[in-house]
């Protein structure tokens, strides 16, 4: 795909996908505009970078639908000077729509092979504020915690208690939690030292989070 017919596909992404599904932030549209998509892809599924499905990435994993990513990035309102965790490097795309977006970003993938390569694509694309860890996420990560903000990206059955324990108070946290065909995409916001407010977004359905946590989960 010539590089104008990708800014053209850039472009379609935006007005025939995410806008069309509630995403109007124009930070978070600027983020979409700026950080590459296709860089993040094999070679050759370049021409499905910006179709909206779940593109496989490899190890049984998967990118995220566009409108999804965007979703999530607009329910998470990320400011300029917050620390973020990401859960689920995956191809590193997201990683770096964070860190476009947030102060410093840590990013864990339980993978790591994915893990390494998401590094690399990272690193050629000058993206600085991004560490990415090679670990099993998906009870949060306590070593470098508290977070501003926390997004999952793959589903999960039911939200690890620890999760909520590691935002700041103020600090958000976006989740796809259930079991298909249907689940719900959930923000989480901590409000003070022991209360929490959930609220449900929307419903969708993605690709359960790889992982190995088997601590006590918590239902609100």
């Amino acid at each position: 795909m010539a590089d104008m017919n990708i800014e053209l596909a850039r472009h379609n992404l935006i007005e025939q996908q995410i806008r069309p599904w509630d995403v109007l932030d124009d930070q978070v549209l600027e983020t979409v505009m700026r950080c590459p998509r296709e860089a993040f892809v094999a070679p050759g599924q370049r021409n499905l970078a910006f179709v909206d499905m779940e593109l496989p990435i490899g190890h049984g994993e998967h990118m995220m639908h566009p409108k999804l990513e965007a979703r999530m990035l607009q329910a998470l309102q990320i400011k300029p000077d917050d620390r973020v965790l990401e859960v689920g490097t995956g191809s590193g795309y997201v990683t770096m729509m964070l860190a476009h977006l947030g102060d410093q970003v840590v990013s864990v993938e339980i993978n790591e092979e994915l893990a390494q390569g998401a590094m690399k694509r990272l690193t050629e694309l000058g993206v600085e504020n991004a560490q990415v860890k090679i670990g099993d996420g998906s009870c949060g990560w306590e070593a470098e915690q508290p977070y501003d903000a926390i997004a999952i990206t793959g589903s999960l059955s039911s939200l690890p208690e620890p999760f909520k324990q590691q935002l700041q108070i103020g600090g958000r946290l976006f989740a796809i939690i259930g079991n298909g065909p249907v689940m719900e995409a959930q923000l989480i916001t901590r409000t003070s030292a022991n209360e929490w407010h959930e609220q449900v977004l929307f419903e969708t359905s993605l690709t359960p989070l790889n992982h190995q946590c088997t601590v006590t989960q918590f239902h609100f």
